[in-house]
């Protein structure tokens, strides 16, 4: 197992946000498989779409916006976990 750091995707289940949240996890686990320890999916409250990285948000609904396009959040989870990672096409 890799002891390195947990992102957190938490979604709103009245909402109906699972789906995405299943599918962003899966993207940061493609993409930092080796640098992280886990990705876990939780419910939350209403209206709730939340990513944190190492105990930092990097994405939230009601902040940010909408939701975060994939290649955005693996750049904002990168810039928590590993600054010194090429994310490749991403980062162009």
């Amino acid at each position: 197992m890799n002891d390195g750091p947990r992102i957190q995707i938490r979604y709103c289940t009245k909402c109906k946000w699972l789906l995405r949240a299943g599918w962003l996890a899966q993207e940061l686990l493609s993409t930092f498989e080796s640098d992280i320890g886990e990705v876990a999916i939780s419910p939350a409250e209403s209206g709730v779409f939340q990513v944190i990285a190492a105990g930092q948000t990097v994405w939230d609904r009601k902040v940010d916006g909408g939701f975060p396009q994939a290649k955005e959040l693996k750049r904002r989870v990168r810039d928590v976990i590993s600054p010194e990672k090429d994310l490749g096409h991403s980062d162009r």
